[in-house]
């Protein structure tokens, strides 16, 4: 069965972000609102319809929710519920943001606004082509990308092409790699448990973490190297016996893909609990550690280079 396509949703995702900023306690990142929308079951939008990539009619991947995310958040900032935002800087709701019941956005004044906006912006762009001579219309998605996309999305679309090399690693490869990436997180790996004798006994990885208070812990370190499916409950429920042979304080499961929520509650249930990382998490842990990536400065031009006199 392919899987399903997600299907454009703007009007609506406007709401789900200031419901999730409001829980969040009124500031939070853009994967933390995202990862938020995923978890909330009320909105039905699955860890697929956020976050995964297609590819376009000229070959480029992309992630269509993120049209949806940045159109409404260009519409909540200019209708006054959010403040005025940073690339890769955090989402802030203003004090209208904080009180407005979500379930009433958008309000017909809103729509009024976002209206002005978008023809405005559009009738802008219309001539910025036209001073181009550019004979042919973009086709539809591509113009879609031009208007929805914002300089975060341009700038990272490195974390799509990451996660998709990773997905092409041998399982080996994968676990030599997440070893890598626990070992600059502070992790020393026993080498016989940890690495010779892992594969023979239902783990990826054994070793010690050391606190800031030092406090030494056992930790045992799990690997699925999956490209379509998710890990679910069971995987978790047989790590778990295999985290309790070893007596180990708490365990790690790292995966490419994402965790169902039945998965996620059995990670937490019970004294044995597993740090989950998924394919979203395990890219911010890449940047973060600077792991095989070398960053590269550049600069994006704003809208005045482009407005009329």
């Amino acid at each position: 069965m392919g899987k399903k396509e997600y299907k454009r949703n703007a009007e609506n995702v406007g709401g789900y972000i200031l419901k999730v900023l409001q829980t969040l306690g009124g500031s939070a990142s853009r994967q933390s609102i995202k990862e938020g929308i995923v978890d909330d079951d009320e909105m039905n939008i699955s860890y697929e319809d956020v976050f995964e990539p297609i590819t376009s009619k000229n070959g480029t991947k992309y992630v269509p929710f993120n049209m949806d995310f940045n159109f409404s958040l260009v519409n909540l900032l200019n209708c006054g519920y959010i403040q005025a935002y940073d690339r890769g800087g955090d989402i802030v709701l203003t004090e209208k943001g904080r009180s407005v019941e979500t379930n009433s956005y958008p309000t017909e004044d809103d729509l009024r606004i976002q209206n002005e906006y978008w023809g405005k912006k559009h009738r802008e762009q219309y001539l910025r082509r036209k001073e181009k001579s550019k004979a042919a219309k973009a086709e539809s998605e591509d113009v879609q990308l031009e208007d929805m996309e914002d300089e975060s999305d341009m700038a990272e679309s490195w974390k799509i092409d990451v996660l998709d090399q990773i997905k092409l690693f041998s399982p080996k490869k994968f676990e030599s790699f997440s070893r890598l990436l626990f070992s600059h997180m502070g992790i020393k790996f026993d080498r016989e448990k940890g690495v010779k004798m892992s594969g023979d006994h239902g783990i990826d990885g054994y070793g010690y973490f050391e606190s800031d208070e030092f406090r030494t812990a056992k930790v045992v370190v799990q690997c699925k190297r999956y490209t379509d499916n998710p890990v679910s409950e069971p995987e978790i429920d047989k790590f778990k016996g295999v985290m309790m042979s070893f007596n180990a304080d708490y365990g790690i499961f790292i995966t490419t893909s994402y965790f169902t929520k039945q998965a996620q509650a059995k990670a937490v249930q019970g004294g044995n609990t597993v740090t989950l990382i998924d394919g979203q998490r395990l890219v911010e842990l890449i940047e973060k550690y600077q792991l095989h990536i070398t960053p590269v400065q550049t600069y994006m031009l704003d809208d005045h280079y482009f407005q009329e006199d």
